[in-house]
């Protein structure tokens, strides 16, 4: 039997948005007669003081039918979730600070204490019921800027001391059947660990390992939408060793599995599976950074970074992915080909032809498999087919003009991920080994890159001077290839200064078609 306990010192904070909105959802629901309770990861982040645009709540009454009469009281919309499980999402869209709230409504098939002994861990497993809260925090006045007020709760339902897991950092199984029933489970535990600094406790980190295998079953969308938290975190590497220990790693992405134990050249520190692992923690010393712990020498120095690289690497893309996120799973992928791609030389050296190119296809494969969008799929497939670019542009030498024109073009959006996973890579090859004038000289080279392309951005976007239809009525050619292949040489040339106004840039078509006579169509 459940203890509904008069917590000691019990404060919850809620931010001020979210009191208005309950106090309204709490009024509407007195109307109905109907009995609701706040459960799950919304009582968690009050205790914890943490926001939450998400609010579930379980009533003693149809959920979507409630969930209908709350989105047309509050002029919300109304989707229902699943008819047969009877959950209703109200979905309410704010403007400026308010931003965009989610309410789930779910049915109560018994009683509360059932309804929680069927959640996942102990901290999401505890409810307060909504019509005891007083509501006083509606006249108190914010504790700080951040518009955080207190609400007194005058009783906590914790059938599963979730309140002391809590205080202790402790993410715990409700039960065993927890994981069975819901295989997403699996891969949240460690979403929740690192989002909040927790522990796993040691019975359900077992409990993981047993049932790792059904992370299998689990629909691709919601493995991404567990996955993307984890790369979207500082310390992903660990995060990943942490899956890997666990047995969950190579279950959502099997294609890592033929990498572990793989030898690579004598350049390399460590096999390919652990190089790759290396090479995210490698993005985190870079964007983030974290601790290297491999060099005592201070390599950051060395690394281009500023305002505008911040901003770049943190905007979102879609589905809650940022830049950022899509580059640490790029980094993770960006060998994934080398087994298949292995071959051994006479005199004993491995080689990898190709292995990024058989590697972004790959990756094409399992970010669709795990339903990441089209744009998504395309940046990470780029960035694991052209990591190599970087080092291939020049030869002890800056780039040229027409060598960085030519990379942001074939990169298109990711040329600036692709050199900082040229830079991770560096580190994660050398490890410990590392030279350091071998590595002022990369970062040096990145920096100039980006540089030309921040102060010049003719260089990867020049104005256009001539088009098609220019080639085809000055120089009467036939639409067809050759005039992309003219109009391309044109953009390139400009790129590197040679041309800048439209005469020139006529000239230039002119030599080049009198340089290769069989562009001129027949008379």
């Amino acid at each position: 039997m459940y203890q509904k306990q008069l917590m000691e010192n019990c404060k919850i904070y809620v931010n001020s948005d979210a009191s208005f909105l309950l106090a309204k959802v709490q009024q509407i629901l007195a109307r109905e007669g109907t009995r609701s309770y706040l459960v799950g990861g919304f009582v968690r982040d009050m205790l914890l003081g943490r926001d939450s645009g998400d609010i579930d709540i379980a009533v003693a009454s149809s959920a979507l039918e409630t969930a209908a009469k709350v989105a047309a009281a509050l002029n919300g919309k109304y989707i229902p979730l699943d008819k047969v499980n009877e959950i209703g999402r109200v979905v309410l869209f704010g403007s400026g600070k308010e931003g965009t709230w989610e309410l789930d409504f779910s049915t109560l098939k018994d009683s509360i204490e059932n309804d929680l002994a069927q959640r996942d861990f102990t901290i999401d497993a505890m409810a307060v019921e909504l019509e005891e809260i007083t509501l006083e925090f509606l006249t108190a006045k914010p504790i700080s800027d951040t518009g955080t007020i207190i609400l007194d709760v005058p009783g906590l339902i914790d059938p599963f001391n979730g309140h002391d897991d809590l205080r202790q950092g402790t993410i715990r199984a409700v039960s065993e059947p927890a994981f069975p029933a819901d295989p997403a489970r699996l891969l949240r535990a460690v979403r929740l660990a690192a989002e909040l600094g927790f522990n796993i406790d040691g019975e359900t980190e077992a409990l993981i390992r047993k049932y790792a295998h059904l992370i299998t079953t689990v629909a691709g969308e919601r493995i991404r939408d567990e996955l993307l938290p984890v790369f979207n975190l500082p310390g992903t590497a660990a995060l990943l060793n942490c899956l890997d220990r666990l047995g969950l790693l190579t279950e959502l992405i099997p294609e890592l599995s033929p990498a572990r134990g793989v030898d690579q050249p004598l350049i390399h520190y460590w096999d390919d599976f652990n190089h790759s692992i290396q090479t995210v923690a490698a993005v985190d010393f870079l964007l983030e950074h974290e601790e290297w712990p491999h060099i005592e020498t201070d390599l950051l120095a060395a690394v281009p970074w500023s305002e505008e690289l911040s901003q770049h690497f943190n905007q979102e893309i879609s589905h809650g992915s940022t830049r950022k996120a899509l580059l640490k799973l790029a980094a993770l992928l960006h060998d994934i080909a080398k087994p298949a791609t292995k071959t051994v030389d006479e005199d004993g050296r491995a080689r990898f032809l190709g292995h990024g190119r058989e590697g972004s296809a790959i990756t094409t494969a399992i970010l669709q498999r795990l339903r990441f969008s089209t744009r998504e799929t395309r940046m990470v497939e780029i960035m694991v087919r052209e990591h190599l670019r970087p080092t291939q542009m020049s030869n002890h030498d800056v780039p040229s003009r027409h060598a960085i024109y030519r990379y942001f073009r074939d990169t298109d959006d990711t040329g600036i991920e692709i050199l900082f996973l040229s830079m991770a890579d560096h580190l994660a090859t050398r490890g410990p080994t590392l030279n350091l004038t071998e590595w002022q000289a990369h970062a040096r080279m990145v920096e100039y890159v980006l540089t030309k392309r921040l102060e010049e951005e003719q260089v990867t976007k020049p104005p256009k001077l001539i088009d098609g239809h220019d080639l085809i009525n000055i120089f009467g050619l036939e639409p067809g290839p050759a005039v992309g292949e003219l109009l391309e040489a044109v953009r390139e040339a400009q790129a590197a200064g040679e041309i800048a106004v439209r005469e020139q840039a006529l000239d230039y078509v002119k030599l080049l078609i009198t340089n290769d006579r069989h562009i001129i169509p027949d008379k």
